[in-house]
């Protein structure tokens, strides 16, 4: 398995002077999430926590809905790549065929390739009357608070990061992957695999909030969502349709909030 990290030189050109330097960059290879021996879907990601990676995206895109279907996982390397190699339930095979999709995978876009624009809108889970109540403290400080566990993105100032808050706690969980998408699935895995529950807090990222980011938050279960950047419009709407909070631009001072504000502690006042 290559190291996540890959070591590069370069001219360094400043004020009209140069010079060598060494940076740490973010590797990224294909990574093949394989269901019974058919590939599903190809990823460009880091190559890190990739078994959580397999078992959170089968259950964001909806390939099955309990990790207890997936009946057994291997991660194999390949001269080109990885394979994520699992072999599910009999149970989710018929709802497997109906998913198939193949995704070349950019790390920009999370919908690559879908066959059917009815998967690209599909229904999500109502989470309208659960989920935490956070003070506004809790949010606002959210995204300094995963800046603590971002080690790749120390190094390489090149990759996202998706955290879970617990309030009173902070951020307990976290992963990094060069597609934003791809650390919230990898963060997603290892909370299932850790028996954390995703209505107990707040999914924190370092990106903005576009539609499948808020597909894969509702299909966890997370009912409050906190990013740096600005949602999408049509993310917003479906963070509203699915009862999601959604605070965007978290950055220390302050942030916006954008929908369902009854998780939100009332301890804020109105400017006159």
């Amino acid at each position: 398995m290559p190291a996540p990290v890959h070591a590069a030189t370069a001219t360094h050109v400043r004020a009209g002077r140069r010079g060598r330097v060494t940076r740490a960059l973010p590797e990224e290879l294909p990574v093949a999430m394989v269901y019974g021996g058919s590939t599903q879907a190809v990823m460009m990601a880091t190559p890190s926590d990739l078994e959580d990676f397999a078992v959170g995206f089968s259950l964001t895109e909806g390939i099955v809905t309990h990790a207890s279907q997936i009946e057994r996982l291997e991660v194999m390397t390949h001269p080109k790549g990885v394979e994520a190699q699992m072999w599910l339930g009999e149970d989710r095979a018929e709802a497997l065929s109906a998913r198939r999709r193949f995704m070349a995978g950019p790390v920009g876009c999370g919908l690559c390739g879908i066959d059917s624009l009815d998967e690209a809108v599909r229904a999500l889970p109502d989470l309208h009357g659960v989920g935490p109540v956070l003070d506004a403290a809790q949010i606002a400080g959210a995204t300094e608070d995963l800046r603590g566990w971002q080690p790749l993105h120390d190094q390489t100032r090149a990759v996202h990061a998706a955290g879970f808050l617990v309030p009173g706690r902070g951020i307990v969980l976290a992963r990094e992957d060069v597609g934003r998408h791809n650390a919230l699935d990898k963060l997603i895995g290892a909370m299932v695999r850790q028996g954390l529950d995703a209505g107990q807090g707040a999914f924190v990222l370092t990106s903005r909030v576009s539609v499948e980011m808020v597909q894969k938050c509702a299909m966890a279960g997370g009912a409050v969502l906190i990013a740096v950047s600005a949602p999408t419009a049509h993310a917003l709407r479906l963070a509203e349709g699915s009862g999601i909070t959604l605070a965007a631009f978290a950055r220390g001072e302050g942030f916006d909030l954008f929908s369902h504000p009854e998780r939100l502690r009332a301890e804020v006042s109105d400017v006159a």
